[in-house]
C-alpha cells in the first residue's frame, strides 16, 4: 500500500462560535440546537485522533461573524510548488452567510508565506470541499456550490488538470462528501452523487474504487481524512470498514455528530496544508512541506 503523498498537515478551526444559525444545505435546520460543549469535545477528539495517526494540526482562530468557518476544507486550494512559494487559491462562496470567510483565510495564508492567487470575482468555487487531488490533478465538483467555469480558472492558476464532475444530489452538495482519495490507486466513491458522465470520469480515473451503496454514502463515510494508513471516518458502515481493513488500512471512527447537523464530517473540518498538485513520480522524494 503506497499511501497518499499528502495528508500529514492540516489547518483546523476550533468551534468556539459554531452553530446552525441559517440553512444553506438540506442537513441544516435552525430549530436543531448545537451542543457547543459537545461540539468542542468532538473537535478536540478529532484533533487528537489525527495527531495520534501522525499528522500535524495548525490552528486558526474562529471569527465570531462566520459560524461555519470551522469547516476549513472550504477555505480554498493549497498547492506547494517546487522552487516557488506555496500557493493558496481562496474560495468564492456562493452563499452570503459564508462570504466573510474568504478574506480571513486569505490573510492567514498570506501571513504564513503563501502566494494568494484569486479566481475571478464572478465565479464561485468552494475550495477543497469541491476539489480533491487525484491522478496528477484535481477532481472538482460543480453545481450546488461551485461553478463549472471555475474549474477552468482553477486549472490555469494551479497549472494542473482539473476534471469537472456534476453533482446531482443536493444532500451530497460538495465533492468531498462523495469522494475520498486513499492512495494513488484507490478512493472511496459515491456514484449516487454524480451524473452519468461524472461516474465515467471517476471510473477512468480511479483504478480501484470502493463504490459506496446509496445508504452508505448518506452516512458521510466518504467525508473522511486519510493520514498514512489510517482512515478517520465520521461513521463506518460495516461493509466499508471490512473492505478498508482488507486493503491494509486502520479505520478509526471519530464522532462528529454535532457538525453533521450542519452537513459537515471529518474531511470538512480539515484543510490539508501539504498538498503538492504537481507531484513527482511515485518513488521520488517530495520536497519538504
Amino acid at each position: 500500500m503506497s499511501g497518499l503523498r499528502w495528508g500529514g498537515r492540516y489547518l483546523m478551526c476550533p468551534p468556539q462560535h459554531f452553530g446552525v444559525l441559517y440553512e444553506i444545505n438540506p442537513w441544516m435546520h435552525t430549530e436543531v440546537a448545537v451542543d457547543r460543549d459537545l461540539a468542542r469535545d468532538q473537535w478536540d477528539g478529532l484533533v487528537a485522533t489525527l495527531r495520534a495517526a501522525g499528522a500535524t494540526v495548525e490552528i486558526i482562530d474562529h471569527d465570531p461573524s462566520v459560524p461555519d468557518m470551522v469547516f476549513t476544507a472550504n477555505a480554498g486550494i493549497v498547492n506547494h510548488r517546487s522552487g516557488r512559494d506555496p500557493q493558496f487559491v481562496p474560495s468564492h462562496f456562493r452563499h452570503p452567510e459564508r462570504q466573510g470567510e474568504t478574506e480571513i483565510f486569505a490573510r492567514w495564508f498570506a501571513a504564513h508565506g503563501y502566494t494568494v492567487d484569486r479566481l475571478p470575482t464572478d465565479l464561485d468555487h468552494e475550495g477543497a470541499g469541491d476539489a480533491l487531488p487525484f491522478g496528477g490533478g484535481l477532481l472538482s465538483g460543480y453545481r450546488f456550490r461551485s461553478d463549472l467555469r471555475a474549474t477552468t480558472e482553477l486549472g490555469r492558476l494551479t497549472e494542473v488538470p482539473v476534471r469537472a464532475i456534476e453533482l446531482v444530489d443536493e444532500r451530497l452538495y460538495h465533492v468531498d462528501i462523495t469522494f475520498c482519495p486513499l492512495d494513488d490507486r484507490r478512493a472511496i466513491a459515491a456514484p449516487m452523487g454524480w451524473d452519468a458522465y461524472g461516474r465515467k470520469v471517476v471510473e477512468a480515473l480511479v483504478p480501484e474504487p470502493l463504490w459506496l451503496e446509496d445508504e452508505e454514502a448518506l452516512t458521510f463515510c466518504a467525508n473522511s481524512v486519510v493520514v498514512g494508513s489510517t482512515v478517520v471516518m465520521p461513521t463506518t458502515p460495516v461493509r466499508v470498514g471490512r473492505i478498508l481493513e482488507g486493503w491494509g488500512f486502520d479505520v478509526v471512527t471519530c464522532d462528529v455528530s454535532e457538525f453533521l447537523k450542519a452537513g459537515g464530517g471529518c474531511r470538512c473540518l480539515t484543510l490539508a496544508l501539504d498538498v503538492e498538485l504537481a507531484s513527482p513520480p511515485h518513488g521520488a522524494p517530495a520536497p519538504p512541506s
